[in-house]
């Protein structure tokens, strides 16, 4: 409940009272999850319920580079069994420089990124495969922000694990919607500090 709510604060803190020009200048940290494969089927005797959700923390060890960790679950329910997907691990972001890159972007609140992560990663499927070992994954993905530290961003993803289970290898392309808040250290530091009650 305690980290909800330091999530709230945090959230508030930055659409009222923000004005931090670069949002991913070195020292800055980004806070957020991506939300993928949101749904709910009711069929007689199949009703289906699913979600992955992606939390992630990254800190900007340079402007437009940032590392970080996450982790990553998944569910869909289903007659006769229930799917699971799991993993953690680092990642890390690369927001675009290039000059002819940024001319594709659509609008001056529009960035384009590409992230990559290692980890720990299985898939498990009732009544089908299963794989557990390395997670690797990479895609391009795009940020738009609707205030200056809020993002809103989508995420094309290749995903791969390798390991053991009824089969050694399991691919996954997926698509992630989901937000970002940017703080500067600073200002994530006296939010956290206020949380905790000037300790």
């Amino acid at each position: 409940m305690k980290k909800i709510r330091l999530l709230t604060l945090i959230a508030l803190g930055v659409l009222v009272g923000s004005t931090v020009k670069a949002q991913i200048q070195k020292g800055n940290i980004m806070i957020g999850s991506s939300l993928t494969n949101l749904g709910l089927n009711f069929q007689k005797e199949s009703t289906v319920f699913s979600f992955d959700l992606t939390p992630k923390v990254g800190w900007f060890i340079k402007d437009g580079l940032a590392v970080g960790g996450y982790v990553d679950f998944g569910l869909t329910t289903n007659n006769p069994g229930t799917n699971t997907r799991y993993g953690a691990g680092a990642f890390g972001r690369y927001f675009f420089e290039d000059k002819n890159i940024r001319k594709l972007e659509f609008s001056k609140r529009a960035r384009f990124f590409v992230e990559a992560n290692v980890g720990f990663a299985g898939t498990n499927i009732a009544n089908g495969a299963s794989t557990n070992g390395l997670g690797i994954g990479v895609g391009p993905g795009l940020a738009y922000f609707i205030t200056p530290n809020v993002s809103l961003e989508g995420l094309l993803k290749y995903d791969l694990t390798i390991g053991f289970g009824s089969s050694t290898t399991s691919h996954r392309l997926n698509l992630g919607v989901g937000f970002q808040i940017y703080l500067p250290s600073a200002k994530a530091k006296a939010i956290y500090k206020e949380e905790r009650g000037g300790k």
